[in-house]
This record gives structure tokens, C-alpha cells and sequence, in this order.
């Protein structure tokens, strides 16, 4: 196994780790804070909604920072801080006397997370350029299958242990994340001798920046796009179910089988991908998620909407990973962790966006309203892929 691979592995299980670990916080948020002491149900979702959006904002704000540090400390040393920093705060979390130290702690955890970013900067940089989009989308299944665990795993903990211990059990997972990137992961960094370019001076330095805005426009409207949607899907999934008794079954099947499509095909497309280019399978992907969420607007049950979402998880899977392997292609090495940092911070501005106008949407408009908006931008989206993207691509013989 050479190197690369190596290093690919042990990403992989950290992505992984960190996943699983920050997405059991998720089904318990509300009951924890019940238990420091918010009793008022209208409270407790103000509270939950502001421990879990501040993360993704300071998330947004220091993603560049680190990237920038990789680019001029090394890959292998993010990952080292960013695990041992979530495994000191998340286990701090578990001893919060009251909702104000949570939430302080959630903003920490905003300010020192990084660890995918840092991963994918490392694999992009190590994996040859003929490899690349595979290399990417495995590791992309690694956050699909940590997202997808980690609240089986949390809810079947807090039951038998109480919520508290969920916080332990991360600290310890991410633990085994940093032992992992210090033991097996390797990197001969040499640091540029030049002094680093400035923010402003990095967009004369890519040899087509408005491709580089379009793929951080496309990271920020796919995470909008996916993140309008999933706090309201159990809301409308009950609204299609003539049996309310299994609601959180069904709610569950139907949240995981986008994400086991996306397991199954993001190496797949990834491998595509590198034959065909990312910007082919990009455009082609956002077109097909953008005709996917009609139908799903318009389905009589739930098992028509798991359907659906199935193949939307298909659709999706390769976005990311085209994404990643396009900005690899045409950023310099000197400053491609933080160009990585941009697009990390464009996802958590999508992701929180997502989630504040989808609710937003819905309620004014009907959750039918939020699939057919968020249809149309990405329909939208995949257009201007393929006129500015894969159209220049193309002239530039790429």
C-alpha cells in the first residue's frame, strides 16, 4: 500500500470518528438542555437552535484560518489539533452546569474544528492527480457514514448510560482520531520559503477564478439545498403517513437511505469522475438532484419519498468530490488549504442558511414550496456549471 492510500485510510476513520462523534449531538441537544434547566418548550428550541447554529457560523469564520496555517505548518498538524481540541471540549461539555457554559463550549468547538478540511487537504495534495476524484469521494463516505451512525449510536447510549455520557464517549472517540493521525498518517511538508499571499491576492494566482467562485457558489447552494429540507422531512414525512405510530422508524429509514446511496456511489462517481472530469459529473449531478426533489413534493407516502431520496442520494454523492477535485486542479499548491478553507466555510454558511430558510419557507409557504425552491436553484445552478464551467473546461482543452 503506498503512502498515499495509507494516509487515505486513516483520514477516512478520522472523518469517520469526528462525524459520528459531532452528529450524536444532534437527537439529544434539546433533552440536554432540558436537563440544565430550560423547562419552557419555547425555550428550549431558541437554546437548541443557538447551540447549534453558532458552531457552523465560527466554523465558517476559521475554516480559512486553518487553512491558511496548513498551508504554512503542514496537513498532518491540523489534524492533530483540530482531534485532540474537539476531544478537550466536547468531554468539558459533559460536565456544563448550565445552558451559557454549553453554548460557550459549542462556540469553541466552533472556533478549533477542522478536522475534514484538513483531511481533505492532505488527501487531495498526496493522492495523484489521475486518482484524485476516487480518493475524494471515499473519503466523503467516511462523514456519510459518521452523520449516519453517530444518532443511532447517541440515542442507544444516552438510554443506557444518560446524555452525559455521550460527551465522554466522543472525547474518547476523537482520542483514538488523534492517536491514529499522529501514529500512521505521514507527510513530508516542506514549507513555501515565500511569504504567504494575501486573501486578495490568491484570485491573480488561479488561472480561472470564476471557476473557483462557481464551485463555492455550487458548495454553498448543495448544502442549502440538502440542509432546507432535513430539519422539516419528519414534519412532512408525518404528514404522509396514515399510521403515526412509527414515525421515528420510518423518519429514520427514509434520512438513511440517502445516505447509504451516497455511500455506495460516491467512489463509483468519484472513479467517473477522474475518466470523465469532475466538471461533467458535476453538472450532470445538479441537474438530475434539481428533477429529483419535484417528485418528492409530490408523493402519497413515505416509502415513495425513501425512494426518491435514494436516488437523490446517488445523485449527490459525487458533488462534493467533483467539487474537491476540481479546485485541486486549478489551485497552486502554496495556498490550496486555504482556498479548501473557503469552500469548507461556504458549506457551513449553506448548511445554516439551509436550515433557517427552509423553516422559514415551510411555515409561510408549505413544506411542498421548500422542494420546489430548492429545485429550481439547483436547476439553476447546474445550468451555470455547464455554461461557465464545462464550456471553458472544454476551451481550455481540460
Amino acid at each position: 500500500m503506498e503512502i498515499w492510500e495509507k494516509n487515505l485510510w486513516v483520514c477516512w476513520f478520522g472523518v469517520f470518528a469526528t462525524s459520528a462523534g459531532l452528529s450524536q449531538l444532534i437527537p439529544i441537544l434539546p433533552l440536554f438542555i432540558e436537563q440544565l434547566g430550560v423547562h419552557n418548550v419555547s425555550e428550549i428550541e431558541e437554546w437548541s437552535g443557538i447551540a447549534y447554529g453558532v458552531t457552523f457560523i465560527l466554523m465558517a469564520i476559521f475554516s480559512p484560518i486553518w487553512g491558511k496555517a496548513a498551508d504554512r505548518y503542514g496537513r498532518k498538524p491540523m489534524l492533530l489539533r483540530a482531534s485532540m481540541g474537539m476531544a478537550l471540549v466536547l468531554t468539558c461539555m459533559g460536565f456544563v452546569q448550565n445552558v451559557y457554559q454549553l453554548v460557550g463550549l459549542r462556540m469553541l468547538q466552533g472556533t478549533i474544528s477542522g478536522y475534514y478540511s484538513a483531511a481533505i487537504t492532505l488527501v487531495a495534495t498526496q493522492t495523484p492527480r489521475e486518482r484524485s476524484g476516487w480518493a475524494l469521494g471515499t473519503l466523503s463516505t467516511g462523514a456519510v457514514a459518521g452523520t449516519l451512525l453517530g444518532p443511532l449510536i447517541g440515542g442507544a447510549v444516552a438510554e443506557l448510560l444518560g446524555i452525559r455520557s455521550i460527551f465522554f464517549m466522543i472525547g474518547a472517540l476523537l482520542v483514538v482520531a488523534f492517536l491514529a493521525a499522529w501514529l500512521f498518517v505521514s507527510e513530508n511538508f516542506v514549507p513555501s520559503e515565500t511569504k504567504a499571499p494575501k486573501s486578495s491576492e490568491i484570485w491573480h494566482m488561479l488561472p480561472c477564478p470564476e471557476i473557483m467562485i462557481a464551485m463555492f457558489v455550487t458548495t454553498l447552494i448543495l448544502q442549502l439545498a440538502l440542509m432546507s429540507i432535513q430539519p422539516i422531512l419528519t414534519v412532512y414525512i408525518t404528514e404522509l403517513s396514515s399510521d403515526k405510530s412509527h414515525i421515528a422508524l420510518i423518519s429514520g429509514l427514509v434520512f438513511a437511505s440517502s445516505g447509504l446511496a451516497s455511500m455506495v456511489a460516491a467512489p463509483r462517481l468519484g472513479a467517473l469522475a477522474d475518466r470523465v472530469g469532475p466538471q461533467k459529473v458535476m453538472a450532470v449531478a445538479l441537474l438530475a438532484a434539481g428533477l429529483l426533489f419535484i417528485p418528492q413534493a409530490l408523493v402519497r407516502n413515505p416509502w415513495e419519498l425513501m425512494g426518491l431520496r435514494f436516488l437523490l442520494g446517488i445523485a449527490t454523492a459525487s458533488l462534493l468530490p467533483s467539487i474537491n477535485s476540481m479546485i485541486r486542479q486549478i489551485t497552486p499548491d502554496n495556498v490550496i488549504g486555504r482556498v479548501y478553507g473557503y469552500n469548507q466555510s461556504a458549506q457551513f454558511i449553506g448548511s445554516f442558511a439551509g436550515a433557517v430558510t427552509g423553516g422559514q419557507i415551510a411555515s409561510s409557504f408549505g413544506i411542498h414550496t421548500v422542494f420546489f425552491c430548492t429545485s429550481i436553484l439547483l436547476l439553476i445552478n447546474a445550468v451555470w456549471v455547464y455554461f461557465l464551467v464545462c464550456k471553458k473546461t472544454v476551451a481550455r482543452g481540460n
